[in-house]
């Protein structure tokens, strides 16, 4: 059995003291934090717990532990300039509160039986819902101001057209319709009907066979919703958040990790040292998961798939579309999902999204990666992975060159399955955020698109790989690494009444139809609590 950092000689975790206590309580020595321009960098001494990244997986993290024992010395360090620029980002990714209601990507086909399994939608809601709660929590709590900034009830369609497709769809909302998480959804074949849920969608179409489902759903400023976090725990006594400085290496030595840290803008370079540390450094965390010298990350490899989006800022055509609306998986790209047309808001305005395009790039970052950034991550002990991958996967690098090199027109065309009416001329195209798939020897060269964490056996570090869903199940991952690596701050009955006045439902099983009556009770709180109910 692997032990937690509790267990490890000559621990520093402390024993957790009242939640209630510190948790809202300033530092007197801490400056003030702008949320525009971000917190002023600190960096402390002798920190319990270094995170790596500051987007929605690293500030969820250090949040919760931090609200589970406000004693712990908490070290946040980012590269950039400025907090959460890079997946997190509201531009760099959809923006869904990810659920199962509208991603045909989790109920992709049907059984023997032609019945449509719904396992991984039924897993996904509950994750989302774990999720609300705690941004529920938090907006409650005062760690966060005005939850309509970062989150906004939008509804969730899944358009299709054609015969094939509408059974499908059919099928789907039959066997999703039973369980007590999807109740509400409707399904409608009546072209009038869907018109009035997207009119976009249906305005200028052809005749012919078409369906859509519409539930409850969420759009998503993840990356307002990190800053906001990491302002809060910038303002918490022994917290820091470093913006601008480069981790540039992990090596453990006599129980702790050693991290190295240069600063991005003078080249000064400090020590840290940890009991624990967790990477949420995205496209980053291979890199530096790479110098560590575990023997679990050798064999470990990156694939880097970069994206693109339509975006509309007409405010006459903005206005007519209310929704995310998800089509049917495409045969071309079915790891990747379909495209959707969803609305935002970003910036302070209204705009229209479609796609994302992925695109083939050799860089693991948006903003701070360099082209050399698949090259350098390459060693003898990935090397047979990532060929077998490759090759494994040779449609999938195709089809990714190929939406590289796609026209203007052609991702117009492709836009106007969603919207036959769109013009040229009300949309630009703007890159999307870089994500980095995890290549391992275990897979033999198959890709799994998806969120995942990584632990040494130790489990003195953690990092989160993969991709989508990982902002919408950030809460639920963090549940998973302090069970993982931190169990000790659950041992207590305190404890884990720390943990339920964050996540109420954060040990049980809501999917069992037992828990109908509590689910119902909780999701009506977090959405009062996020003002998403109408009327609101």
């Amino acid at each position: 059995m692997n032990p937690g950092i509790a267990d490890l000689p000559d621990a520093t975790f402390r024993e957790p003291a009242d939640a209630n206590a510190h948790a809202g309580t300033a530092s007197s020595t801490q400056p003030a934090v702008a949320e525009s321009s971000g917190v002023v960098t600190r960096i402390i001494d002798a920190p319990d717990v270094v995170l790596v990244g500051s987007g929605i997986m690293s500030s969820t993290v250090a949040v919760m532990l931090k609200r589970l024992d406000p004693r712990l010395r908490i070290q946040m360090v980012e590269v950039a300039p400025e907090l959460a620029r890079e997946a997190s980002d509201g531009w760099n990714n959809a923006g869904t509160g990810h659920a199962g209601v509208c991603e045909m990507s989790y109920t992709p086909t049907r059984d023997h039986d032609g019945h449509v399994p719904i396992a991984r939608a039924l897993r996904i809601f509950e994750q989302f819902e774990h999720s609300k709660q705690f941004w529920g929590a938090m907006a409650a709590t005062g760690v966060v101001d005005d939850p309509t900034g970062f989150i906004h009830a939008v509804p969730h369609l899944c358009f299709v057209k054609g015969a094939g497709d509408v059974d499908f769809l059919q099928a789907r909302h039959a066997a999703m319709k039973e369980h007590h998480f999807f109740r509400g959804m409707q399904l409608t074949t009546d072209a009038t009907v869907i018109q009035d849920w997207a009119p976009l969608v249906m305005e200028g179409r052809e005749p012919g066979p078409v369906a859509a489902t519409v539930g409850d759903g969420t759009e998503v400023n993840y990356g307002l919703l990190a800053r906001r976090l990491c302002g809060w725990l910038a303002l918490q006594e022994h917290c820091g958040v470093a913006t601008g400085w480069k981790v540039t290496r992990l090596h453990r030595g006599d129980g702790q990790w050693q991290l190295g840290l240069r600063c991005v803008a003078t080249g000064e370079v400090r020590e840290q040292r940890a009991r624990f540390v967790f990477v949420g450094a995205g496209g980053g965390s291979l890199p530096l998961l790479q110098t560590t010298g575990l023997a679990e990350v050798a064999g470990l490899g990156g694939f880097p798939i970069g994206g693109q989006w339509l975006v509309c800022d007409e405010p006459a055509i903005c206005a007519q579309h209310e929704a995310k609306v998800y089509g049917a998986t495409p045969p071309s790209s079915p790891s990747l999902g379909s495209g959707h047309l969803d609305v935002r808001r970003l910036n302070g305005q209204r705009q229209l999204l479609f796609g994302p395009f992925a695109s083939w790039t050799t860089r693991f970052l948006k903003h701070s990666g360099q082209w050399s950034d698949l090259p350098r991550s390459i060693r003898l002990n990935n090397l047979t992975s990532l060929l077998r991958t490759a090759v494994r996967n040779w449609s999938l690098v195709r089809y990714l060159v190929t939406q590289g090199l796609q026209s203007m027109d052609d991702r117009m065309q492709a836009l106007r399955e969603y919207y036959p009416n769109a013009r040229s001329e009300h949309w630009r195209l703007v890159q999307a955020g870089i994500r980095v798939q995890a290549i391992k020897k275990a897979d033999r060269g198959a890709v799994y698109f998806g969120t995942e964490v990584f632990s040494s056996v130790d489990r003195s570090l953690a990092a989160l790989l993969g991709a989508s869903p990982g902002a919408s199940v950030s809460v639920n991952i963090a549940i998973e690494i302090v069970q993982t690596c931190l169990p000790h701050l659950l041992a207590s009955a305190e404890g884990r009444e720390r943990m339920r006045q964050m996540i109420p439902t954060f040990d049980i099983d809501l999917k069992q139809p037992g828990n109908a009556a509590l689910f119902e009770k909780n999701t009506r709180e977090a959405a009062e609590r996020l003002q998403l109910l109408p009327n609101q």
